[in-house]
């Protein structure tokens, strides 16, 4: 049966929410589940906590990198899109990215209306530095768009190629489940009733070897007892009064 993948989509939000609807786009195509905040609910649990899950409960990290750090959070003092990174990179889940050339980045801020949301501003250093490392890992350039969906597509053949992804597979509905579990009960009776009975042959063998056996050797011991009695028999005189 043919496995679906779950790919988480990390990025920052504001400035790449085109670039992230191609890669739903590419993913849904691709026959495979695209997972991301989106798709987040608001319950009881941390953000990190929730996102976390996700994380984990996917196949495959996916990254789209433009120019912006993302929002802080407060108690390690960096992007939820570099602690979504360095998570998915700690639990050994296949991560790849998709980084904005600058030609790409130029593009966005000509079509803005607000140029300043497409760079970073307060978190420069920390934005350098998280892209130094995702640049060290498995990384396609892209122009546009229609980039990012070859880049997802490329990027999933070659991962396949190297990992034997556990994926999602149809289940079955209950009442194809309840006769399953009916047909394998019936099963289990049958090879019982079967082993019953060889084992009821085995032992009905056993006597009745035996038993013949014994009476072999009875009818060999009457014949021979015979035998000689004839054998004195002929050998006696009868006298006649």
């Amino acid at each position: 049966m043919k496995k679906k993948l779950q790919i988480f989509i990390s990025s920052t939000y504001k400035d790449l929410q085109d670039e992230r609807q191609a890669a739903v786009e590419a993913i849904l195509g691709s026959n495979n589940i695209p997972a991301g905040m989106e798709l987040f609910k608001a319950g009881n649990k941390s953000q990190w906590e929730t996102i976390k899950k996700w994380i984990n409960d996917s196949d495959i990290y996916m990254l789209i990198l433009g120019e912006r750090y993302g929002s802080i959070e407060t108690s390690s003092k960096k992007s939820y899109t570099q602690l979504e990174y360095e998570y998915a990179v700690s639990q050994n889940i296949p991560v790849f990215a998709t980084v904005l050339s600058d030609i790409f980045i130029k593009r966005k801020k000509d079509s803005s209306s607000n140029p300043d949301d497409i760079s970073e501003h307060n978190n420069k250093y920390l934005y350098d530095e998280f892209k130094k490392l995702v640049m060290s890992k498995m990384v396609k350039i892209v122009d546009d768009c229609k980039d990012i969906k070859l880049a997802i597509h490329e990027s999933l053949s070659e991962l396949k190629e190297d990992y034997d992804f556990e994926g999602w597979t149809r289940g079955v509905s209950d009442s194809t489940y309840n006769k399953l579990m009916e047909q394998n009960s019936k099963l289990i009776q049958e090879i019982n009733e079967l082993k019953e009975q060889l084992k009821q042959k085995a032992d009905l063998k056993q006597p009745t070897s035996i038993q013949s056996e014994f009476w072999n050797k009875e009818i060999i011991l009457s014949v021979s007892g015979a035998t000689g009695y004839l054998e004195e028999l002929r050998n006696s005189q009868i006298t006649l009064n």
